[in-house]
């Protein structure tokens, strides 16, 4: 595939593991045990396509409404997983980052995700950036928090904080904003996914449920973005006079 117009960083709302094993008369469960074998080969592709960061929105402060033995099962599947694939991780030389209200999550997945996290943190190949126990709106309003107590700290001048302030101090700090968010099973919002990152990302829609999204649909979405225009606010006129990147 033509890799001169790749988006940087892709997000990603998995989206549709309940329905798709209600479809087929399965427990909620069974999509979910679904849903991470595909996140599994999407990770795998986005690594091979030459992704630089991967963001999934695997589990939101909101899911901890659910069902007490769906919560403890995905918390099982969560810890699973990152036992079996951190091993995976390093060998491609992905990174493991998180975000979110990490300390909210059971005491043995945050140590087998620190774990992970230690153990991955020199590669350079691509970021995987799992938001787990993730709001956007919750991300804004600590980083406020920070920013009021380093301005009362006198550490930081309240009349010089702009939009490089808030980015610094957000879970996504040193990561670029996402280039394409990827929305599966037809639903048409960003359920308070990375609400400051995604103010000039590209949306992609698909009425695919999760489980069922593949390479083959992941390079679906990075084509038609590549078709698009991104202008940031100016006119295509102008967006024209700039120079090109050189591809290496």
């Amino acid at each position: 595939m033509d890799t001169s117009n790749l988006p940087k960083h892709i997000a990603i709302i998995m989206d549709g593991n309940g329905r798709w094993a209600e479809r087929r008369s399965l427990n909620r469960i069974a999509g979910h045990r679904m849903g991470i074998r595909r996140a599994k080969e999407i990770i795998r592709a986005s690594r091979e396509i030459g992704i630089q960061v991967l963001t999934l929105y695997a589990f939101s402060t909101e899911n901890w409404n659910r069902p007490q033995r769906e919560i403890s099962t995905l918390m099982a599947l969560l810890k699973r997983f990152l036992a079996a694939e951190g091993k995976s991780l390093i060998k491609n030389n992905i990174r493991l980052n998180a975000i979110g209200t990490i300390e909210d999550l059971p005491g043995d997945v945050r140590d087998v995700l620190r774990q992970v996290i230690e153990q991955s943190r020199d590669n350079s190949g691509m970021v995987l950036n799992a938001a787990l126990s993730y709001s956007g709106r919750q991300e804004i309003v600590q980083a406020i928090r920070m920013i009021c107590r380093e301005a009362a700290e006198g550490r930081i001048n309240p009349a010089q904080v702009d939009e490089k302030t808030l980015s610094d101090h957000l879970y996504t700090a040193g990561l670029p904003d996402p280039d394409l968010l990827i929305r599966t099973s037809g639903e048409y919002r960003i359920s308070n996914f990375l609400l400051w990152q995604t103010a000039y990302t590209e949306l992609y829609i698909t009425g695919t449920l999760w489980p069922d999204f593949s390479k083959k649909d992941l390079l679906a979405a990075i084509a038609d973005y590549a078709k698009r225009e991104r202008r940031f606010g100016l006119t295509r006129q102008q967006i024209l006079k700039q120079p090109q990147e050189k591809t290496p």
